[in-house]
């Protein structure tokens, strides 16, 4: 069944049951199973040792320990503990209070967020696990509900790293070019200058980015956001409260009576530093050739940099908990508390993500993508389509299989092909279709990680986060379409990028403002 239609059903099953029963791990867990019995053609025992395949090579690969997983893995549990110690500390609080007076409006508190997020473009996962951990605080008291924070820190993640050249993804996409040019003999550029060309091109990104300024300006939302919203502006419960004892560690840790911003803020830019001076001491020793950035950061193993650059903040913000040890504010069993407890509130992240990654690696196995791309490089379609026809292709894949990467991988060099035999000109815009359809479809996957680890890095529940996102990202999906149409058929990137600001205007415009008052909001929380 591998390769053919039926590859389909095993990523759908768990992304339908996902959305119908809300239990993120048992329909994951449907989904790896009906993989595995595709995959070992209904043999039970075959397919159970695909299931336990499937898990092992989480951890395990090629007979080694597969460093990237664990070591992200562990990244996802010191975050988890280094946010419950800067809690303990009052570093939360006082950042709260500090930034309060500097960000009046839930408007201003969710544009900060969108701005941190583009900032710290480096790498995705970085990105999703600690934009929403330094906005939380800001977003909280302003009553913005966890699950909008969830969708700007993912909305800033993956549509901005794939526009930056230097990142790892700028790295990987460059190096896909390359080897496209190659084969197809294409001369007349190169792979960074055309990566730089198509940035303009990415539509999604664009288009996700100007959704999510409507939304904090226009102070609007529909769909199920909208109920999570009037929760947060009318209760003050940012999270559903029968998630809240879960997702929350830090709601029951004591908390020091000294705390600083400096408490917050020196932990994050020291996990910041560290982690960038990472990947370029881990990319500058692996690196072949010429040591330009971008060759440096495309070498470097970015799971081993967030794993030193955790050990490093993490160790910092031990040595800032003495400040309240020795004051007598926290205790040594306290410290205790704080390390179990930060672990605890990334549990159900770090589980969500192996289960994911066990069935990202069947859904390999079965050819889904393979499948789907074979489907676009047959058709006998008119040229001007091509760009809108390859990004919803694109986001099908990723939203499948749930990433990104393997869409890139899968559709870059089909679409270069094409291009080729049929309009040079067209390559650009075709790849960066491509680019944006994956992050489209990565964006709104509940199997991808980047999903995964937004919820995890803003405390929401991850479910939450995939049903309240997954319209917004629809919108900007559809301006993008309109973008790509418009493109294609007069080859105007200026023209397409005039469409995408028209949609976005149109949007902001039929956006109808709540009936709830801004100045609820803005009272404070009652603890």
């Amino acid at each position: 069944m591998e390769n053919t239609i039926w590859s389909l059903v095993p990523p759908l099953l768990a992304i339908v049951m996902v959305l119908l029963t809300k239990r993120v791990l048992l329909s994951l867990g449907v989904g790896i199973v009906a993989a595995a019995f595709f995959i070992g053609s209904f043999n039970i025992i075959e397919s159970l040792l695909l299931v336990w395949e499937s898990f092992k090579g989480v951890f395990i690969a090629d007979g080694a320990l597969n460093t990237w997983n664990i070591y992200i893995l562990l990244f996802v549990l010191m975050l988890g503990i280094l946010t419950a110690f800067v809690s303990m500390m009052g570093g939360t609080q006082a950042f709260a209070n500090w930034m309060i007076s500097r960000v009046k409006t839930r408007a201003g508190a969710q544009i900060m967020t969108m701005v941190l997020g583009i900032i710290i473009f480096v790498d995705d996962y970085f990105n999703s696990l600690t934009v929403g951990q330094i906005a939380k605080p800001v977003t909280d008291k302003h009553r913005v509900s966890r699950a909008k924070l969830a969708y700007i820190v993912d909305s800033t993640a993956a549509p901005i790293c794939v526009v930056a050249p230097i990142s790892s993804w700028g790295a990987y996409i460059i190096g896909i070019i390359g080897t496209i040019f190659t084969t197809q003999q294409i001369t007349e550029h190169t792979a960074f200058g055309a990566f730089l060309q198509m940035i303009p091109m990415n539509f999604y990104v664009w288009a996700a980015l100007g959704v999510v300024l409507v939304i904090a300006l226009k102070q609007a939302d529909f769909g199920p956001m909208k109920i999570h919203e009037q929760l947060a502006m009318e209760t003050g419960e940012v999270l559903d409260p029968s998630n809240k004892e879960k997702l929350d560690a830090e709601s029951k840790l004591p908390e020091s009576e000294i705390g600083r911003v400096s408490d917050l803020l020196l932990p994050i830019a020291i996990l910041f530093v560290a982690t960038l001076g990472s990947i370029y001491i881990n990319g500058l020793g692996a690196v072949e050739g010429e040591a330009t950035l971008i060759n440096i950061f495309g070498s470097a193993d970015v799971s081993v940099a967030l794993f030193y650059g955790g050990l490093i903040g993490l160790a910092a913000t031990f040595l800032l908990f003495s400040r309240h040890y020795r004051a007598k504010k926290l205790t040594g069993k306290q410290f205790g508390e704080g390390v179990k407890e930060g672990a605890k509130s990334m549990l159900p992240g770090f589980t969500i993500l192996i289960f994911a990654w066990a069935i990202v690696a069947l859904i390999d196995q079965l050819g889904t993508g393979t499948y789907l791309a074979g489907i676009v490089e047959e058709a006998n379609l008119n040229l001007a389509l091509l760009p809108l026809i390859v990004f919803v292709m694109a986001g099908f894949i990723a939203f499948s299989t749930g990433t990104s990467w393997g869409a890139f991988g899968i559709l870059l060099p089909i679409a270069g092909q094409i291009a080729a035999v049929t309009d040079p000109a067209l390559i650009m815009p075709m790849m960066a279709a491509v680019l944006a359809g994956a992050v489209f479809g990565d964006h709104c996957s509940p199997i991808s990680d980047t999903t995964i680890l937004s919820s995890t890095g803003s405390s929401c529940h991850h479910i939450d986060h995939v049903t309240t996102q997954m319209p917004y990202a629809i919108v900007a999906a559809v301006i993008t379409g309109a973008g790509y149409l418009a493109l294609g058929f007069t080859g105007s990137v200026v023209v397409g990028l005039i469409t995408v600001l028209t949609g976005l205007t149109i949007f902001f415009v039929t956006l109808k403002k709540p009936v709830v008052k801004d100045e609820i909001a803005e009272e404070p929380i009652a603890k």
